[in-house]
């Protein structure tokens, strides 16, 4: 496996509340991690913090027998964040309705688990073909499904920011959790929305069709981002399976 990441503060922000972490255990799983804090003052900074990094510290200790154990540990873990930030949320007045959306992707051999709450996405690029595999739990993707908006009308909505999910806010968690074949070739891209929302789908494509390398390839997402207008944090992160998946027959 091959990784890559790059996260960046945008062009109107403060400062960065998205935290990127990359994870490998002993079992030889390996868990990616891109959250997007939100809150007043330190609160979302400190809500995407605890999110990657005790789930991280967590995973060094996951013994799961298969894929479908790695998708019941992380479903834990993530409800055992979910309390944890919600927690320190009650104790501290400037840390009152922080919490995070959260994008994670945990290979286990030649499989892998996405597991989403909130609009950070994952995508699979495989035989030069990008798909979204997470979906945002999001007030105008609900306004597109329901068909109460169309795509076009979607892209101009001025509520886009305003999200139906997230870890740490209240008491019950509900995150998607999936699991799919990981083939030789293949490459995963989690992200915050603030490359999503300033990157079409296309570009994305284009620049991981790129013979460039993969931190070349994290690195130009972050600068056509921000080329865009940056007006939001960045995460890019990439996986590519050099080896370790199934043979792509």
């Amino acid at each position: 496996m091959e990784y890559a990441y790059r996260t960046d503060i945008g062009k109107r922000r403060a400062s960065n509340q998205d935290y990127v972490g990359l994870f490998k255990n002993d079992s030889g799983a390996n868990l990616a991690i891109v959250a997007d804090g939100m809150g007043g003052h330190q609160g979302g900074d400190v809500a995407s913090e605890m999110a990657v990094s005790h789930i991280g510290y967590a995973f060094a200790d996951l013994n799961a027998a298969d894929i479908d154990g790695a998708a019941k540990w992380l479903i834990a873990e993530l409800s055992r964040e979910n309390d944890l930030i919600l927690e320190r949320g009650q104790q501290f007045a400037d840390l009152t309705g922080m919490g995070t959306t959260i994008v994670a992707v945990l290979v286990y051999g030649n499989k892998f688990v996405v597991a989403n709450i909130g609009d950070s996405r994952a995508y699979l690029y495989r035989r030069k073909h990008l798909l979204q595999i997470t979906e945002d739990h999001s007030l105008v993707n609900e306004l597109v499904k329901s068909g109460e908006l169309t795509p076009e009308e979607a892209e101009n909505f001025p509520r886009k920011n305003v999200i139906t999910r997230s870890l740490g806010v209240a008491p019950d968690v509900d995150a998607d959790v999936n699991t799919y074949d990981l083939l030789v070739g293949d490459t995963l891209l989690l992200c915050s929305d603030g490359l999503t929302k300033t990157v079409s789908d296309e570009h994305l494509a284009q620049i991981l069709a790129d013979s460039a390398t993969l931190q070349e390839k994290a690195d130009e997402m972050i600068k056509q981002a921000n080329a865009a207008g940056g007006p939001d944090n960045i995460s890019a992160l990439l996986v590519h399976a050099n080896s370790g998946g199934a043979s792509d027959d």
